[in-house]
This record gives structure tokens, sequence and C-alpha cells, in this order.
């Protein structure tokens, strides 16, 4: 799916990275504990989050993501969209809860990696 299908259908605003809105990405997760980000997620390329520091960039950045979407209206600062832009990161706000953006993406065809959907298998 293109980032750019995401901010479609979250109806969200591009903060940055609109130069990479036709990437391509196959997973997401959605969490605001950047430690379960860290220790759980593996392959995902979109993270969904409430959690509004830049620790969240960081996070993204360590994890080889391509977008970061804030829910719930949050608001990246000015030092977290030099270090998304730094990293190449798209980042985007959207209107939605968590549970609500993530059920979008999921019922969009945007599902989990390979390696999370054979630990649940």
């Amino acid at each position: 799916m293109k980032i750019s299908t995401i901010q479609e259908i979250l109806d969200a605003e591009v903060v940055c990275g609109e130069e990479f809105l036709d990437d391509e990405v196959h997973s997401a997760c959605g969490s605001d504990m950047m430690s379960d980000v860290l220790a759980y997620v593996k392959d995902q390329a979109v993270l969904l989050t409430g959690l509004c520091n830049p620790q969240v960039i960081r996070t993204a950045e360590m994890m080889d993501m391509r977008c970061v979407v804030f829910v719930r209206s949050k608001c990246p600062t000015d030092e977290m969209i030099r270090l998304a832009k730094e990293s190449d990161l798209v980042v985007l706000k959207t209107t939605k809860r968590m549970y609500e953006a993530c059920g979008k993406l999921y019922l969009a065809g945007l599902g989990v990696s390979p390696t999370e959907a054979k630990a649940v298998n």
C-alpha cells in the first residue's frame, strides 16, 4: 500500500516527507509504548502512536520504519519534525483514535508482517 493511500484512508495531514508518499509499505503497528515497539515489532513500516516525543522518531528510525502516524490530533514538535526529515520519514497526523485508525488500515489490506503472522499461527 502506498503511504499516500494511508493518508487518504485516515484523512491525515502530511507534516513532513511528502516526497516519499509514493513509497510502498506492507505492514503497520500501533503502540504508545516505544519499549514494546523495540522489543516486539519486526518488519513494520508504519508506526501509529499517540505518544508525542522525540523518542518516537528515534524508535521509528532504529526500526527502519518509513512512516509515523500521530493519532488523536497529536502534533509533533519542531524538533521531532527536524529529526524525521533527517531520517527521510513521512510524518502524518490524523484526528482518528488509535483503534479506528488501525482498524481502517487493516480492513484496507495493510496487515501484520510475515514474521508476526507466523508467530500468531
